[in-house]
């Protein structure tokens, strides 16, 4: 059963009765399964679900089973869940019918358990397969590229302690990047940022603009003494519409100036990536910007805070908020600010923040995490 426990499988089937006979040895075997009663109801819960592995009836009320498969292979992404047909007839020309829909197998209903069972196994074995040839094709992209988007030292600046965690989704590449620009002793640059992409599939958009930041920050540095987080946005943003490679990918991004001299924390957002302040409360603080590359003359606004000795201010991505635990609720806004809320000066926060986050999802992320903790000392 531990090899089948994070495998999970939509099961479209009509007949109450067939359908809980299947999932009750699914179950048993180890698989997590939900339901639907027919195609369209299916469809509606693959998004939500994000199954493993679908098994469908062909003949059902409102949308059989080829309507639903039609309605997956509209999405490039859906199409790629692997699919088997359930069905009552062998016939001929609903197996190919079906394999003409770049379905993986055919499963007849009068099966016994065992046999069900073992198609299964060998479906999502061969496309654990594949998917290892992808991880491992992608990770040898990333080492000729000599690229990374999280940096392995912290920023190291006067009157600041920076600290991140980084897990990437199930160890591929994603989509979330991190940069540290140091400008002099007193002032540095944090800019976390998130492509919105499937997977590993955003890591490439994430290098390419890891890249824009950086040349925008070394502009700003270079063309004026008054750096300013909105400033860098607008040169990136600007950037951005005009290159037709990368302008239709979504991407959130927030970038931090912390400025020693003056005890201050300027921050400015696109997407948006909100931070949370502690100090005598906490505080959530969410920027007004739009995400980049919609609109070339986008304005975007500095929030500065000031801080004391012992303040704390936390920037994270989506993936912290919408991993779920085992009952599938997500882990949200809240949970986050009171785990903050009950640090200590004597709690490593990044850690306490981790274990928390840890505890909840029991370890399993549905996407790249990142956490930034910045500490004023």
């Amino acid at each position: 059963m531990s090899d089948n426990s994070q495998q999970k499988i939509l099961l479209v089937e009509d007949e109450p009765n067939i359908a809980m006979l299947f999932k009750y040895n699914l179950t048993k075997a180890g698989y997590i399964c939900e339901t639907a009663s027919n195609g369209q109801i299916g469809f509606e819960k693959v998004s939500s679900f994000e199954p493993d592995l679908i098994i469908s009836d062909i003949m059902m009320p409102e949308v059989d089973g080829f309507e639903f498969r039609k309605m997956l292979l509209t999405d490039s992404e859906l199409a790629k869940i692997p699919f088997i047909f359930l069905t009552a007839k062998g016939s001929e020309e609903d197996i190919l019918n079906g394999y003409d829909m770049d379905i993986e197998e055919y499963i007849i209903k009068t099966s016994s358990p065992r046999i069900v069972l073992a198609k299964i196994a060998a479906v999502l074995k061969v496309k654990a397969k594949e998917r290892e040839k992808a991880v491992e094709e992608v990770h040898q992209a990333a080492d000729n590229m000599k690229t990374k988007v999280v940096p392995d030292e912290f920023l190291q600046i006067n009157g600041f302690e920076v600290k991140h965690w980084h897990q990437t989704f199930e160890n591929i590449p994603g989509g979330d990047f991190i940069d540290y620009i140091k400008i002099d002793d007193d002032r540095g640059i944090i800019v976390l940022g998130d492509v919105m992409g499937k997977k590993w599939k955003a890591w490439y958009f994430a290098v390419a603009y890891a890249g824009y930041v950086r040349s925008a920050v070394r502009f700003s540095i270079q063309a004026s003494e008054n750096i300013t987080p909105s400033k860098i946005l607008t040169t990136v943003n600007k950037s951005v519409f005009h290159d037709e490679r990368i302008a239709e990918v979504f991407i959130t991004l927030t970038i931090l100036l912390l400025n020693n001299k003056t005890k201050t924390i300027s921050y400015a957002g696109a997407g948006d990536l909100p931070i949370i302040y502690k100090s005598s409360e906490v505080k959530m603080i969410n920027s007004d910007g739009i995400l980049l590359g919609f609109d070339e003359d986008a304005k975007y606004s500095d929030f500065s805070v000031d801080l004391e000795r012992g303040d704390e201010v936390f920037l994270f991505t989506d993936g912290i908020l919408e991993s779920r635990n085992a009952e599938g609720v997500m882990h949200g806004k809240d949970r986050l600010m009171k785990s903050i809320a009950e640090l200590t000066g004597e709690d490593d926060s990044l850690e306490k923040i981790k274990d928390d986050f840890s505890r909840f999802t029991n370890g399993k992320f549905e996407d790249d995490v990142t956490i930034i903790g910045i500490k004023t000392m």
